[in-house]
């Protein structure tokens, strides 16, 4: 089987589900994951969707002839690569008050530790009794086994202090 990975954007409305399903589903492909949301009025996502390879090319004319209802991109799907490293588990909820600046550090020292962020979701919300507007990021990552764990504890803790927000890490 080939994998494809399919990203859609467009103005949110009903039906934009149903309208990529149903051509992965008339050219035998098979939704396997993704992520889907509406973010201020518009629609976009990620999905993976694994089909016979001689279906794919004519799986990715039929996504580019929703053109106008979505922008669909394709792309190939890469074989998880074998890094013949051992990787760890590690979530990473931060909170704290809203301010430019909070996702390029926290992704910044992460990549400075080699770690993988598999998935990201932030958010910022009223925080009423505080005067302004509170962010919130949970960030599922994977950790080399060669990095030490106190150490990027240590960074992240310090990091937190300087940008004023609260870091917890779990696995």
């Amino acid at each position: 089987m080939t994998t494809l990975v399919l990203t859609v954007v467009g103005d949110d409305r009903s039906g934009l589900v149903a309208a990529v399903a149903g051509v992965v589903e008339r050219h035998g492909g098979n939704w396997e994951r993704s992520q889907l949301a509406e973010l201020s009025g518009a629609f976009a996502g990620i999905i993976e969707v694994t089909i016979a390879p001689e279906r794919a090319d004519d799986l990715r004319g039929a996504l580019a002839a929703l053109e106008g209802l979505l922008k669909v991109t394709v792309h190939a799907g890469a074989e998880e690569a074998a890094s013949g490293e051992e990787a760890r588990p590690l979530t990473i909820d931060v909170i704290g008050n809203d301010h430019p600046g909070i996702v390029a550090d926290v992704s910044a020292a992460l990549r400075t530790h080699g770690v993988s962020i598999d998935h990201l979701t932030t958010r910022t919300t009223e925080a009423a009794m505080y005067g302004g507007r509170l962010f919130e990021a949970t960030v599922v990552a994977r950790v080399p086994a060669s990095v030490d764990l106190e150490t990027l504890t240590a960074e992240l803790e310090r990091l937190a202090a300087e940008i004023q927000v609260d870091v917890t890490l779990g696995s």
